[in-house]
């Protein structure tokens, strides 16, 4: 009972052919075929557009970098000095 025999595959091939018709099935299969190149034409394009961005626009950092290190030198050589 949990396998199919080919007269099931027969039998479902039958159904499918009385829906949709024997001409409808091509026009089907190119419609969803048109749909998969289409979205991966998509994703390349994201793909590239995403490379010319990141390498036309130059990254920059604002503000520099703070050391707290300094201020700890500057606090530690007033207590040596002190003491």
């Amino acid at each position: 009972m949990g396998t199919f025999s080919i007269w099931h595959w027969v039998i479902v091939l039958l159904v499918v052919l009385v829906l949709f018709g024997a001409g409808k099935i091509p026009r089907l299969m190119g419609d969803v075929a048109k749909g998969v190149n289409a979205f991966k034409k998509g994703l390349k394009e994201d793909d590239e557009g995403s490379e010319d961005k990141a390498k036309s626009e130059p990254k920059t950092i604002e503000g520099g970098a703070t050391s707290n290190t300094t201020s700890v030198n500057k606090e530690r050589d007033e207590e040596a000095a002190k003491g």
